[in-house]
């Protein structure tokens, strides 16, 4: 593996670039590039929802990022910019933000850009009646003023430190408000934004398909089209890419590495994520609402070997909920592999012989999930733990998972999250905190009232190194909890025709194509 193509841990925030920088949107190249031609990427899976405000999925959000634009951006070095905004500025008590917006942005419907969009924008995330995955990445905001067509006011119930962070997310990307009154449940075939490209088609199960928007603000796109094809084997998006059917292949099987490096017509690249990868449990339905169980499942897990066999190594087992290169991020713990260890707590649970339940997992939205969760099966066989294995088209599976709590049968899950922001309080109290339970991420249920007032304190937190310990504290607790088996961080394999130039994966596990260009 050469080392220009593994991309540190430490680096991270550094290469969250592209999907999220500011203007214009996405990197241009440094030189004249040819413009035109049609770019297609191989995906395992589609696009979930084709609203900002509904949809849970990190596929979905990539598609977004070419076509909708968040009030800001992060740049090279994960520092927040503006992208819509052109400054912002706080109050003395860090309890009011004033924001500018930049004026002459027209969304593809041909309706302005402004303070009234912004407002519609914010206010529909926060209502609980739109069921936004979103609302509790921004839930301190108290209220959204608009002080004239270009500036726009947040006022928030206590000083809410990553608010900059947390506005740069996909999620909250700025949508047409004439397009969603006026097209009803029809919006979400053809969303609507300021971004560099436009919807043109959406075709289900099959391609997304975005065409350049002349009437952009900013630089314009250099390709026509970009088309996600969705291909679920792994072998065929490799297949694809290596005939030239496809332009990019996403996911590829870590093992797969070394012999397409040998290919001169490829180039692969091996990028570390912030994506943690976990198995979720219902933590308020047996035998799952029992620590002792939770843990076992943990103890009764080879990760390592996980890791080293069917990931190749291209992954970093998890030793907290978020990963390295997150603000906020501390090492805590990982449950080493100890089957007598694993035992001894099923007993003390209440189970000597083992137990029951049925473990549902995607098929192509993560590095060999389904192999993962095959494997998972075997080894927790082990110790008396039988699993029966469920999969789903991956749409259908988060509306499974997002289901109430009253409505949701789901027992274990496995899904990944990857903290975007590059900012703790999107991988913890979006996950964590009992506000958030499902249809927003909390899918586990999860709920300890010290867990929920440690990341309330973060959030109000405005000294850099308090938020850490809050943060530390917090996590020590969730391991202990263990509302999850904690598997690993993936990297992202990515191959790419060589003749493609400006184009990457980034860590936030994005394709950024806007202004990618072919080599003639």
């Amino acid at each position: 593996m050469r080392e220009e193509d593994v991309v540190s841990m430490k680096a991270l925030l550094s290469l969250l670039v592209v999907s999220l920088i500011a203007a214009p949107g996405f990197a241009a190249a440094t030189a004249p590039a040819p413009r035109g031609g049609t770019l297609i990427i191989a995906d395992g899976v589609d696009a979930t929802a084709g609203d900002a405000a509904l949809f849970t999925d990190s596929p979905t959000a990539e598609r977004f990022e070419h076509l909708c634009e968040s009030l800001f951006g992060l740049t090279d070095d994960g520092k927040v910019q503006p992208e819509l905004a052109t400054s912002w500025a706080f109050s003395a008590d860090g309890k009011r933000l004033t924001v500018n917006l930049r004026s002459g942005v027209k969304f593809h419907d041909g309706t302005p850009f402004n303070a009234d969009a912004v407002k519609f924008n914010l206010e529909r995330i926060l209502d609980p009646a739109t069921r936004s995955f979103w609302r509790g990445v921004i839930s301190p905001i108290t209220q959204v003023v608009v002080l004239n067509p270009s500036t726009v006011v947040l006022l928030f119930s206590a000083p809410f430190a990553p608010v900059l962070a947390n506005l740069t997310h996909s999620g909250l990307c700025m949508q047409s408000p004439t397009a969603i009154q006026t097209r009803g449940a029809d919006y979400a075939r053809s969303p609507v934004g300021t971004g560099p490209y436009r919807v043109k088609e959406w075709v289900r199960g099959d391609r997304f398909v975005l065409a350049r928007f002349d009437d952009y603000w900013g630089e314009k796109g250099t390709l026509d089209e970009i088309v996600w094809r969705v291909i679920p084997d792994d072998g065929a998006r490799v297949a694809a890419v290596e005939a030239g059917t496809v332009h990019v292949a996403k996911r590829v099987p870590p093992l797969e590495v070394d012999r397409l490096r040998g290919n001169r017509a490829l180039r692969v690249t091996v990028v570390a994520s912030l994506r943690t990868i976990y198995i979720g449990f219902n933590v308020t339905k047996a035998p799952f609402n029992n620590k002792k169980v939770r843990q076992a499942l943990n103890y009764a897990i080879n990760k390592e070997a996980i890791v080293k066999a069917l990931l190749g190594g291209a992954a970093r087992v998890s030793d907290a909920p978020i990963t390295p290169g997150v603000v906020g991020y501390s090492p805590i713990m990982t449950y080493p592999y100890d089957l007598d260890r694993a035992r001894q707590l099923l007993r003390e649970a209440g189970f000597p012989t083992g137990l029951s339940a049925v473990f549902h997992h995607p098929t192509a939205r993560y590095i060999r999930d389904a192999e993962i969760a095959a494997a998972v099966q075997g080894l927790l066989r082990r110790v008396g733990v039988n699993l029966e294995l469920r999969t789903a088209e991956f749409a259908t599976y988060v509306d499974l998972l997002g289901k109430p709590v009253n409505e949701n049968t789901v027992q274990m899950y496995m899904l990944g999250w990857g903290t975007v922001t590059g900012d703790a309080d999107y991988g913890l109290y979006s996950l964590f905190h009992s506000s958030n339970w499902a249809p927003s991420p909390n899918r586990s249920f999860y709920k300890n009232p010290q867990v929920d007032s440690l990341l309330e304190r973060a959030r109000a937190a405005l000294d850099p190194a308090e938020r850490d310990r809050l943060y530390r504290q917090a996590m020590e607790i969730i391991m202990d909890d263990a509302p999850w088996l904690f598997l690993h961080s993936e990297s992202q394999v990515t191959a790419f025709r060589a003749d493609l130039q400006n184009i990457r994966m980034t860590p936030a596990e994005r394709i950024v194509a806007g202004y990618a260009w072919f080599r003639r």
